[in-house]
């Protein structure tokens, strides 16, 4: 969601507040702007919901939007979607791009209204139309993701690229990553590089994770593990789990910094409760072999359970693991073929090595040489060196 601005407001509160008590619309916003952000004001929240309120009946959109977002997030007021829906469609109406934006994005996610694709797409058509950079990037997203209208990554990009032009720092992340995965353009991995740091410098939190990838693994750049610490240490400040993650894992390996498990614990951690579910994977590993933290089965267990929730395959992996050496949890070869099955399924290369053992010696399924065969060739071109050595062994 994003919050109607305006450039910074010299220190005229009281000239402001003459224009608002003669109904003027755009000094009752400013003015609620100031109370917001405690600019030359002291900040005060109820203040501002006030004369949101006031700039909005004048029909001011962007006091609207902001009015919307205070009860959007239970800010100075106590939060209420339905409201918050209401004053984005007035605001909307009012053709404020912002507040159709804003609208679209509770369509989608039925938040406040009742789930709708749709009206999702028409808000954010309708925003993207008035040039509102959110709008233009959700706008995408639908045709990324096919969702309200046919999946079509062409027009996707077409939209990134306003977006990003536009300076939304979500776009220009998600052209980067249509860039570096080849989706919709020519696969240009300079290009996703070139994107990842314009959406990191807008400070968006994604483009700083994926850019310390390119860093991390040499893609579009020169190899620079430092310099991958730097930007997963940016997007962990901007609370993105994933960007958590790789700074945990880094930790963890020393790479690019001084290994340090107590602090790769820390990383993990907040990307767990961000929902970064190789977070919650690595924090597992970590209880699971007593590395920064006391040895605990049944913590690995339990995060290894949410790793594999948020479709983490070596997390799946992990847990399907704990299931077949009956560690943390009372051995069960079934639920542990059922893990293994979700983690090859999801690529992980160990979860279909360790299934082809299942299958070999007829563990949890009917024995079946030729289904161990498959997983072992499925784990060997995943890159796992243990599932090569079992194929080559079948195939002399």
């Amino acid at each position: 969601m994003f919050l109607a601005n305006i450039p910074a407001l010299a220190d005229k509160a009281d000239e402001l507040k003459l224009g608002c008590d003669g109904d003027n619309e755009v000094s009752c916003f400013n003015l609620g702007l100031m109370y917001y952000d405690g600019t030359n004001v002291e900040q005060d929240y109820f203040k501002a919901v006030e004369l949101y309120q006031k700039a909005c009946g004048l029909d001011n959109g962007r006091g609207c939007v902001n009015l919307g977002l205070m009860y959007d997030d239970g800010t100075g007021v106590k939060q209420n979607y339905f409201k918050a829906a209401e004053l984005y469609q007035k605001a909307c109406g009012l053709d404020g791009g912002s507040g159709c934006a804003n609208l679209g994005f509770m369509y989608k996610y039925g938040i406040g209204v009742e789930q709708n694709y749709f009206k999702a797409i028409k808000y954010f058509q309708k925003s993207c139309g008035l040039d509102d950079s959110y709008g233009c990037s959700n706008f995408g997203l639908m045709y990324d993701e096919g969702k309200g209208v046919k999946q079509d990554y062409f027009k996707a990009v077409k939209l990134y690229q306003k977006a990003c032009g536009l300076d939304s720092g979500n776009g220009c992340a998600n052209l980067g990553l249509m860039y570096d995965d080849g989706i919709g353009v020519e696969q240009d991995y300079f290009k996703a590089v070139e994107y990842y740091q314009k959406a990191c410098g807008l400070d968006d939190s994604y483009g700083c994770s994926n850019l310390g990838v390119m860093y991390a693994d040499g893609t579009g750049v020169d190899q620079n593990y430092f310099k991958a610490v730097e930007y997963y240490q940016k997007a962990c400040g901007l609370n993105d789990g994933n960007g958590c993650a790789n700074l945990g894992f880094m930790y963890a390996d020393g790479t690019g910094i001084k290994k340090d498990y107590f602090k790769a614990v820390e990383y993990y951690q907040k990307a767990c409760r961000l929902d970064g579910g190789n977070g919650c994977f690595g924090l597992g590993f970590m209880y699971a072999n007593g590395k920064g933290v006391k040895q605990n089965y049944f913590k690995a267990v339990k995060l290894y359970q949410k790793a594999c929730g948020l479709d983490i395959g070596i997390g799946c992996s992990g847990l399907g693991a704990m299931y077949v050496d009956g560690a943390g949890v009372r051995q069960d070869y079934f639920k542990a073929v059922k893990y293994l099955q979700k983690a090859c399924g999801l690529d992980d290369g160990i979860g279909c090595s360790i299934l082809g053992a299942m299958y070999a010696d007829g563990k949890g399924v009917i024995q079946n040489n030729k289904k161990a065969l498959g997983y072992y060739g499925k784990a060997c071109d995943l890159k796992i060196q243990l599932g090569c050595k079992n194929y080559a062994k079948r195939t002399r």
